[in-house]
């Protein structure tokens, strides 16, 4: 059977910090981390999208939580195409994400920081989640390509905001292409209502993880979260038939001979 590790996208939050759950004595961040990771056993660390992890932060991560315990790490803006603060960059750097020796360097640090994390067994996976305009094409595949050269050996899931990658005409190739570059895809949970909605789709392209991000779920504190997420089906329509699947068990993702949305 499958192992469902279940989450938050912080423990960081200014929200969460505000509500009250940290008790009197864990309010540091030692504190808070070592508090939260006593009750959940996965945390998106959203941090390193805003500003490029450092090795110690990353060791202190590690040596604070308890065997088991993984942390999904955000990459940064600058590697997943995103706009990127100025003050964000090292000493020296301009965010031109166009520029090779820049990527090349921020890169580099990248992978430095989250290094103690990976040799920890503490690192569940890399997360690109990627913008709203980046749409199938050839420009994405090249883009992907070289993602998938440069995270050789680390776990890599994906986060597509564009919706044609999962609507009807283009849904088995993206799925395929993810399965041939070993990526987990990434199926999102939130409203259908807007035209940027992303499709609520559970596609498995890898063995070894799947992962299912909820966008919709109100502010609230996570002891209720752990108390909604006891049912399968409070998982929502997305997250129960990857419950499912994961259930079952180890799944093999076919490759198929199915056109790719990249060559466009």
């Amino acid at each position: 059977m499958g192992e469902i590790l279940v989450g938050t996208c912080s423990w960081t939050d200014r929200a969460l910090i505000g509500s009250g759950w940290y008790p009197e004595g864990r309010r540091d961040p030692e504190g808070r981390l070592r508090h939260y990771a006593e009750r959940f056993p996965v945390v998106e660390a959203d941090s390193a999208y805003y500003a490029l992890p450092s090795a110690r932060t990353s060791r202190l991560w590690a040596e604070r939580t308890p065997d088991g315990f993984v942390f999904d790490v955000k990459a940064f803006s600058l590697l997943t195409g995103h706009p990127t603060r100025r003050a964000a960059m090292p000493d020296g750097l301009a965010p031109e994400p166009r520029d090779a020796k820049v990527l090349d360097e921020v890169w580099a640090l990248f992978t430095e920081g989250i290094e103690p994390l990976r040799a920890a067994g503490r690192l569940g996976s890399v997360l690109f989640q990627l913008p709203p305009w980046f749409r199938p094409g050839k420009r994405a595949g090249e883009f992907l390509q070289e993602c998938v050269e440069r995270t050789a050996g680390w776990p890599v899931s994906v986060e597509f905001r564009h919706p044609g990658w999962w609507r009807p005409e283009w849904a088995d190739a993206t799925r395929a292409l993810l399965t041939r570059y070993g990526l987990t895809a990434v199926g999102v949970d939130m409203t259908q209502t807007l035209p940027t909605s992303v499709p609520p789709v559970t596609p498995v392209t890898s063995s070894r993880l799947s992962v299912v991000l909820r966008h919709t779920v109100p502010a609230v504190r996570p002891d209720d979260v752990l108390s909604g997420l006891r049912e399968v089906g409070g998982l929502g329509d997305v997250g129960a038939p990857l419950v499912t699947r994961l259930a079952q068990g180890p799944f093999d993702p076919s490759t198929g001979s199915i056109g790719d949305p990249l060559s466009g």
